[in-house]
C-alpha cells in the first residue's frame, strides 16, 4: 500500500484531504492498528517529517509512551494543523457564502463541502432555504415560483435555461443563440433552420462582395468655383460634429463630398 505524501503545509483544507484518503485506503486494505500509524509516517515529507521526529524525542524525554495507534496521530496531527478558531471559520464562511460567478452546481459543492467538514447536520428545508438565499437574484427570483420536493430538484430547475429547453445552464450562459420557433405537438425549430435553403445563394452573392477589395479614391481634386467667392463667417462650434467629410467620383472625376445635417445644402467640390 502506498499513501499519499503529506508535507504539512500551513493549509487546513490540505491535511483534511490527505487524513480522509489515508483513511480511505486503511479502509480498503483492512490495515491493522498496529501498522496504520507506521505506514501514515512514512508519508511525511518536509516539515512534518521533522515535526514527527521531534514528538518521538520529547515524549521519550518525558517518559511518555510511545504513539502506537491511528486515533492517538490522528489527534496529534489535528492539535497541530487544525487551529481552535477553524469551526467558527468554517460557520462564518458558509453565512456569507454566495453563487457570485459560479455556476449553480459550483456553488451547491462549496455550500455542502463546507457543511460537512463543519459538521452540521439540519433538516433538508432549512438546507434549501440557506442554499436559495446565496443564489444571483436573476436565479432566485425564477425558482421561487417553481415547485420541488428536494434540493436536487431545486438545483436542477436552477440549473435550467428560460430560453431554450436544455438545462445545464442559465440564459446568460445559453450556446444556442438561434430564435426558437414553436410549432404543433411541441415540435421545436429554428430560425435559421427555416431560412437557411432560402438565403444560401444571395450569403454566397455576399460572401463574394465581401470580399472584394475597395481602394480610397484617387487622381486630381476639383473645385466649384461659385464657392470660391462666399464670404467667411464664425464657425458654429455646435456643428462640428453634424459635418461628414469624403471623397467620391462624379464623372471619373475626384470630388470632396461635405454632408452638413444642420445646413439645406450639400456640397460635393
Amino acid at each position: 500500500i502506498t499513501l499519499p505524501s503529506f508535507h504539512g503545509k500551513d493549509n487546513v483544507e490540505t491535511y483534511l484531504d490527505w487524513e480522509m484518503k489515508v483513511e480511505q485506503l486503511f479502509s480498503c486494505h483492512g490495515i491493522s492498528e498496529e501498522k496504520k500509524v507506521s505506514l501514515a509516517t512514512l508519508s511525511f515529507q518536509g516539515y512534518v517529517m521533522y515535526w514527527w521526529t521531534s514528538l518521538e524525542k520529547e515524549r521519550r524525554l518525558h517518559h511518555d509512551p510511545p504513539i502506537q495507534y491511528w486515533n492517538e496521530l490522528h489527534s496529534a496531527l489535528r492539535r497541530r494543523h487544525i487551529p481552535p478558531y477553524y469551526d467558527c471559520e468554517l460557520m462564518d464562511k458558509l453565512q456569507r457564502l454566495k453563487q457570485g460567478s459560479s455556476s449553480v452546481e459550483e456553488y451547491r459543492q462549496q455550500m455542502e463541502l463546507l457543511m460537512m467538514r463543519a459538521g452540521i447536520r439540519e433538516e433538508e428545508r432549512t438546507t434549501i432555504s440557506r442554499f436559495q438565499s446565496g443564489l444571483n437574484l436573476e436565479i432566485r427570483d425564477k425558482v421561487e415560483l417553481l415547485p420541488y420536493r428536494d434540493l436536487n430538484e431545486l438545483v436542477q430547475d436552477g440549473i435550467k435555461c428560460f430560453k431554450c429547453p436544455g438545462r445545464g445552464h442559465i440564459v446568460s450562459q445559453c450556446p444556442t443563440k438561434k430564435t426558437m420557433i414553436l410549432r404543433s405537438q411541441d415540435h421545436y425549430s429554428s430560425l435559421e433552420e427555416a431560412t437557411s435553403s432560402s438565403s444560401t445563394s444571395s450569403s454566397e452573392d455576399e460572401a463574394i462582395d465581401l470580399d472584394e477589395d475597395f481602394l480610397p479614391c484617387s487622381g486630381d481634386l476639383l473645385i466649384v468655383r461659385r464657392l470660391l467667392n462666399n464670404q467667411t463667417s464664425d464657425i458654429d462650434q455646435s456643428q462640428r460634429d453634424n459635418l461628414f467629410h469624403t471623397r467620391c467620383k462624379v464623372l471619373e472625376n475626384t470630388c470632396s463630398l461635405i454632408v452638413d445635417s444642420g445646413s439645406s445644402y450639400n456640397f460635393c467640390m
